[in-house]
């Protein structure tokens, strides 16, 4: 993983929350609220929390006495979600590593990440540090991106800019938010860090924008693949983004696009 795959900075927090969180984010985020609030959780510590979207869904679903942390290791993210999150004492915003949380032990009864383990370096070392915060019979509740031939939108941007950058292809997409797809080596991976009680469901949602332009911005502009975008000229931005928006309205029309995503949601007991 190179030093771009993990900056979230510059206009990358806007862009990421107003198109990449409507387009593949929410839906998500909903079904993972639903899930940690059914645990019933009264100390919850959230990494990789991005832009918020699931601390803003799973926040109104809490007790009026329970302590949410949200952390990531991007300090720009978490001053963005901060400025989206309404006035509620119970949340506590945090730059923190989460292979390296500065937390005492058995500290809390829910760890939740969103989409933030394919980004981390040594997993299960991140395992183990979700599994020392929490409480006898607490719960470790996380999602992954299946492999991005099913997650139609990342793969159309990522074939439409091997397109325009033919000798040097930008491949984040593929190499990290769905280079962590195998359910096996998940489960390998949970049972280093000491997690014997694994669940993992895979989920299909449907991504819809309103124009074929809205992916094509989510994804070159919203996320590190802009840093690799850049790096092979930051003249080039808004002709990339235009020739894999052009790309997807050629297979899925010039209006509204829908378009397959699906992940694997990941519960494991402590």
């Amino acid at each position: 993983m190179s030093a771009g795959d993990k900056i979230f900075a510059g206009s990358i927090p806007e862009n990421y929350d107003r198109y990449m969180v409507p387009l593949i984010f929410e839906s998500y985020a909903r079904d993972i609220s639903h899930k940690a609030s059914a645990l019933s959780p009264k100390a919850v510590l959230e990494t990789a929390a991005g832009s918020g979207v699931v601390t803003r869904a799973l926040a109104p679903r809490l007790s009026p006495d329970a302590r949410y942390v949200a952390t990531d290791l991007n300090q720009p993210m978490l001053d963005y979600a901060a400025t989206r999150q309404g006035r509620d004492d119970r949340i506590s915003w945090q730059k923190a590593d989460a292979q390296a949380l500065p937390f005492e032990d058995a500290a809390f009864d829910l760890v939740c990440c969103q989409f933030g383990v394919m980004f981390f370096p040594d997993r299960p070392s991140a395992y183990r540090e979700a599994r020392r915060l929490l409480k006898p019979g607490g719960c470790f509740l996380f999602n992954a991106w299946d492999r991005i031939e099913e997650n139609v939108f990342a793969d159309d941007v990522t074939n439409a800019l091997a397109e325009f950058f033919p000798d040097d292809p930008p491949r984040f997409m593929a190499r990290i938010p769905h280079g962590y797809h195998d359910t096996a080596l998940i489960r390998s991976d949970l049972a280093k860090a000491g997690f014997s009680n694994v669940t993992i469901e895979t989920k299909a949602e449907q991504s819809r924008a309103p124009s074929p332009r809205d992916p094509a911005i989510a994804y070159c502009q919203g996320t590190p693949l802009r840093n690799e975008i850049e790096a092979r000229g930051a003249e080039k931005l808004e002709a990339a983004t235009d020739h894999a928006a052009a790309a997807i309205a050629r297979k899925h029309g010039s209006g509204e696009v829908v378009a397959k995503i699906q992940a694997h949601v990941i519960l494991a007991r402590a």
